[in-house]
C-alpha cells in the first residue's frame, strides 16, 4: 500500500512527529510504502474560495499543492498528524487540508483509508473531543476508511511521549495495517 504522511508540526522534532515516525517504521516494515509531506515547511497558501478549481482543480494558486495533490491522489492512505494547538489541529496541517477544496471529489472516489496520530500535552479525559470530531467528519466527506487513531494525551514533551504507551500504539497501527 502506499501511505502518504500529512505532518502538520512546525516542530520537526516534537512528539507528534515523533509517533508519525513509529507508524512510518512499523508500516515500512509491513511492507508498505510512505512518503511524508511536511505541511509546516511546504509553501502553502490559504484557499481563496475562489472556486476557479470548480472543486476538481487545477487550483489558481502556484505553490507546492500541486505537487501534494499528485502525491495524496498516488496513494491508498492518508495519515493526519498534527499536535494539538487549542484543541484543533495545527493551522500548518488545517491550511493543507482546506486545499483539498480542489480536489475534493478525486479524494472522494478513492475511498482511501486514513489515520490520525497526535499529541496533547494535556490528558484529561475530552481533550481530544474536537479533534477527533473534526477528523470523523473529515474521513465522511471524503470516503475515507478510518484506520484508527493514536492520541497522545499527556505527550507535551518528546521525553513524555517517549515514556508512553502511544509510541507502541503508533508502531502498531502502522506494521497492521492491511
Amino acid at each position: 500500500m502506499k501511505i502518504v504522511v500529512l505532518e502538520g508540526s512546525p516542530n520537526k522534532n516534537g512528539s507528534s512527529n515523533f509517533l508519525a515516525d513509529q507508524f512510518i517504521q512499523g508500516a515500512e516494515k509491513a511492507g508498505h510504502t510512505v512518503k511524508i509531506i511536511d505541511a509546516a515547511k511546504a509553501h502553502i497558501h490559504p484557499c481563496i474560495g475562489c472556486i476557479h478549481c470548480g472543486y476538481e482543480g487545477p487550483c489558481v494558486q502556484k505553490d507546492d499543492m500541486e505537487f501534494i495533490r499528485r502525491q495524496i491522489l498516488e496513494a491508498d492512505m492518508i495519515v493526519f498528524v498534527t499536535p494539538l494547538y487549542y484543541y484543533g489541529m495545527s493551522a500548518q496541517l488545517k491550511i493543507l487540508i482546506d486545499r483539498f477544496c480542489a480536489f475534493n471529489s478525486s479524494i472522494q472516489r478513492k475511498h482511501m483509508k486514513s489515520a490520525l496520530l497526535a499529541a496533547a500535552w494535556n490528558n484529561d479525559d475530552w481533550t481530544f473531543d474536537a479533534l477527533e470530531a473534526h477528523y470523523k467528519t473529515l474521513v465522511h466527506y471524503l470516503n475515507l476508511q478510518d484506520m484508527g487513531m493514536v492520541l497522545g494525551k499527556g505527550g507535551g514533551t518528546l521525553a513524555m511521549t517517549k515514556a508512553s504507551s502511544f509510541v507502541h500504539d503508533a508502531y502498531q497501527l502502522g506494521f497492521q495495517l492491511r
